[in-house]
């Protein structure tokens, strides 16, 4: 089995608790040596319809008040809800206020509450696609531009200001989540890292790590070539791998997290986030499981310690 060393640690912190909860959350994702923290970009999710939810933006905002190293964003946002000057605009503050920590994780969105609450029917598939497209190449002018125009077919932004722009120079990382082709040449294009959360199944369930491989060779091989497809070096797109929603078992014990993160490590993932455990529903778990996957972080050369 191969070495790990240089597989990144991540949690996802659900918005889903007041901000005096949510705080400690924040601010232990640091302490136990995380290397990046995220949250959930939507307008509600599952069977927190009818429970507490809470912005993501402002969210991240006060999670950046609060801690020093580590990386935040959203996993992940979509066109479904925003558009992308104002959202630009949001973004390039949370990068300030960061300072410069700050990671943009960007999706075509899906059904459910974020895809009907401002309209009475859905976008299509296909429409979802080129919203997605439109709207990451404009968010990549309006973060990287100081004044943009663009009269596209879905957006547009006539002399739109964006002093002072980004702190991290030429603009904050992009990471994008991609299934398809044109989305996954989005990700070749313009991002950063590429987000997974593994193959989907007809019931909705999950699969462990194993049986999950073979598919996600595939999905190693269509972004390696979509990176081919736009002239870029697939060893610079870095792979993220979301687990919890697709994907399960990696932190049932410190040897299922070792197997799991070494196969992971084998097929080119770079970085690897678990949701927070919570007491009930989505995501149940132990927080000790935390505790864990932080001592294997400080096991890699140069790794935090805590």
């Amino acid at each position: 089995m191969r070495s790990f060393h240089a597989v990144r640690f991540g949690v996802l912190i659900l918005p889903a608790e007041s901000w005096a909860t949510q705080r400690a959350s924040w601010r232990r994702a640091e302490a136990l040596g995380f290397d990046h923290a995220w949250t959930f970009d939507h307008l509600a999710w599952r069977s927190f319809r009818d429970a507490p939810w809470f912005g993501a933006v402002p969210t991240l905002a006060a999670a950046a008040a609060v801690t020093s190293r580590i990386r935040l964003g959203t996993l992940v946002a979509s066109p479904n809800f925003r558009h992308p000057v104002p959202f630009a605009r949001e973004l390039a503050t949370l990068d300030h206020i960061s300072g410069g920590r700050f990671t943009l994780g960007v999706g075509a969105g899906g059904g459910g509450f974020d895809a009907t609450t401002t309209r009475r029917e859905p976008w299509s598939p296909r429409e979802r696609a080129d919203r997605f497209e439109e709207f990451v190449t404009l968010l990549d002018q309006l973060l990287t531009e100081p004044v943009t125009t663009h009269d596209g077919r879905f957006y547009q932004a006539f002399g739109a200001r964006m002093h002072p722009g980004c702190l991290q120079r030429p603009r904050l990382p992009f990471a994008i989540a991609a299934g398809g082709p044109r989305g996954m040449r989005l990700a070749a294009r313009f991002g950063s890292i590429w987000v997974t959360e593994g193959p989907p199944r007809p019931d909705g369930g999950t699969i462990g790590v194993e049986a999950a491989l073979p598919a996600l060779a595939v999905e190693m091989q269509r972004i390696d070539a979509a990176c081919g497809e736009v002239g870029r070096d697939p060893a610079a797109l870095g792979r993220l791998l979301f687990t919890g929603v697709r994907v399960s078992g990696v932190t049932d014990s410190t040897e299922a997290l070792r197997d799991a993160v070494g196969r992971l490590d084998g097929l080119g993932f770079t970085d690897l986030v678990i949701p927070w455990p919570r007491s009930e529903g989505p995501f149940a778990g132990d927080v000790r499981q935390l505790e864990m996957v932080a001592a294997e972080a400080r096991e890699r050369p140069g790794g935090a310690s805590g």
